[in-house]
């Protein structure tokens, strides 16, 4: 089975999920959407499902297909340090920035 960032690796993945984001859909609705043909979005959300990154319910003859966030911890966990690092740099340039001068026509000028 493909790992979270292989299965994320595709832009039309990305696209499913960030539109269920926003609630349960079928796959009409996303397929709409995607401007993308129904097999070729149910391919897409088969991975997605096998990945662990969307459950499905079934509703007479239709799926509602919903996110589950819980597998993207570990793309969070990845990006932890990621984001430290950035921090770390954007703290010392408002540091730096800190110790320059105003200069004329800035926010401090008459």
């Amino acid at each position: 089975m493909a790992n979270t960032f292989e299965v994320l690796a595709e832009p039309r993945r990305r696209e499913i999920l960030d539109l269920l984001r926003g609630g349960e859909r079928v796959v009409g609705d996303l397929a709409d959407r995607l401007a993308l043909t129904q097999p070729a979005v149910s391919k897409h959300l088969r991975v997605l499902r096998e990945a662990g990154l969307v459950d499905v319910r079934q509703d007479a003859q239709r799926r509602w297909y919903r996110l589950r966030p819980e597998p993207l911890l570990e793309i969070e966990s990845w990006l932890t340090p990621y984001r430290r690092l950035w921090a770390d740099r954007l703290d010392a340039l408002e540091r730096h920035l800190d110790t320059m001068p105003d200069t004329p026509g800035g926010k401090d000028s008459p």
